[in-house]
């Protein structure tokens, strides 16, 4: 070894050093984590499966899905997931939030006019999407679907006002499509036009309108997704609204619902982190097993 050339010898040690540490990191280490976990947290380590009744795997505890048809409506004797912004829907490959923002209020309608399918299809904005799943949850749970800078219809109440600055001479219901009704007739004394297809509002003033909705009865987690889009949970005020058409669905006591809403709600991480949380698959398969 002493007449080996240094360069000889560095690569040597190189060579060991390699193959020692892979050894420890990429067999050893890994060995001992995973048969710890196995050990330890098998439930956990094995991706938290849920089985039904049959013993089926029908999902994760850790990630959510969704309870439709297949026409996409909502089947009526489950507890639905809040929305999903991960592909479509639920899709790990595609986690993620939609990354619209509350500024994100003005549509794009549908023009079939337009250069290409993406124009003729149109795109809804975060408003409007808030807004829509809103209204649909109301049909559904029998409630009021209102909410604040929403329209009757289901889109975001905004006007698009003209001139910019000084006295307004022309208002647009930017969102709602012509023949649509407008959601208020008038603004600042000028008569309020529906929204035309493939027409350029961007010179005029971005007006969102409040309304008078002071009773909000469906909750923040019906209607916008969660950062990962894989959220499995609801909130308690979510479940406790669907509950009831849930129980008449099925045909069961409300009381018993609400005790199987209890049972899987779980409390405030660490005691005082975030809101306490349903978790909807294991509360869907409880309904099923009783």
């Amino acid at each position: 070894m002493d007449r080996m050339p240094s360069w000889l010898r560095q690569h040597l040690a190189a060579l060991r050093a390699l193959l020692v540490l892979t050894a420890v990191t990429g067999v050893i280490y890994p060995l001992v984590t995973t048969g710890v976990a196995q050990a330890v947290f098998n439930h956990q380590a094995n991706g938290s499966l849920v089985a039904a009744k049959d013993g089926r795997t029908v999902g994760s505890a850790l990630i959510g899905q969704s309870f439709t048809d297949k026409d996409g409506n909502p089947v009526r004797t489950y507890f639905q997931s809040r929305p999903s912004a991960a592909g479509d829907g639920y899709d790990m490959l595609s986690t993620g939030a939609s990354n619209l923002g509350p500024e994100d209020v003005l549509d794009t309608l549908p023009d079939p006019n337009g250069a290409d399918e993406q124009a003729k299809e149109g795109k809804q904005s975060l408003l409007t999407q808030v807004c829509a799943r809103s209204r649909a949850v109301g049909e559904l749970e029998g409630v009021s679907g209102a909410r604040p800078y929403c329209t009757p219809d289901g889109v975001g109440a905004v006007l698009k006002v003209f001139p910019a600055v000084g006295r307004p001479s022309r208002a647009v219901s930017v969102n709602q499509a012509c023949p649509a009704q407008p959601f208020t007739s008038t603004y600042q004394g000028v008569k309020v036009e529906c929204g035309k297809p493939g027409e350029d509002y961007a010179a005029g003033t971005t007006v969102p309108v409040r309304g008078d909705v002071t009773d909000v009865r469906v909750p923040a987690d019906a209607v916008t997704a969660s950062g990962s889009g894989l959220d499995p949970h609801i909130s308690l005020a979510y479940a406790e609204l669907q509950a009831p058409r849930v129980a008449k669905e099925r045909g069961v006591g409300l009381p018993q619902v609400q005790a199987l809403i209890r049972e899987h709600t779980t409390g405030r991480a660490l005691g005082f982190m975030g809101e306490p949380a349903v978790n909807v698959l294991q509360l869907n398969l409880a309904l099923d097993k009783r």
